[in-house]
């Protein structure tokens, strides 16, 4: 009877001993990508926008809508017409940086009319970037646009 327990107590360390030894390494989740890599991953283009909580996209100029913006890790940015071209033309090279903790988009210049340089940050995914702004076009009051981009 000793030599069965000893036998199955031998058994039971070199079973927990192998199922430690052999535990799967590729459970580990991959890194988060920071927001620059995510950021500068890949060029943005127009998806929708809203003010006020109502769809404005239709009110969006096409030609913006086609424009295509890409980021680079080195604070870099250059903004591209499509298909249709506008008048006064966005395209150009900018720089961006990310202020304060991140929240905050910083562009060398205003990408829209009636906006400024700084967008907040309303979120950053690998597929999705929405930025929102305060912007007054007359005659209408200062106004809460929020746009998103997809890759």
């Amino acid at each position: 009877m000793k030599k069965i327990n000893y036998l199955f107590f031998n058994v039971l360390i070199v079973l927990s001993v192998f199922s430690v030894s052999c535990s799967d390494k590729g459970d580990t989740p991959p890194p988060t990508p920071t927001k620059t890599e995510m950021i500068s991953q890949s060029p943005w283009k127009f998806d929708f926008a809203t003010a006020g909580g109502f769809d404005i996209s239709s009110q969006i100029n096409a030609c913006f809508k086609d424009n295509i913006a890409t980021f680079t890790a080195a604070g870099n940015m250059t903004m591209n017409e499509a298909t249709i071209i506008c008048s006064p033309s966005y395209a150009g090279s900018y720089t961006w940086a990310f202020q304060s903790s991140e929240t905050v988009l910083h562009l060398s210049a205003p990408i829209f009319t009636g906006g400024s340089s700084d967008f907040t940050l309303v979120s950053l995914t690998s597929t999705n970037l929405v930025i929102s702004q305060v912007m007054t076009v007359a005659p209408n009051p200062p106004t809460t646009v929020v746009v998103t981009f997809k890759h």
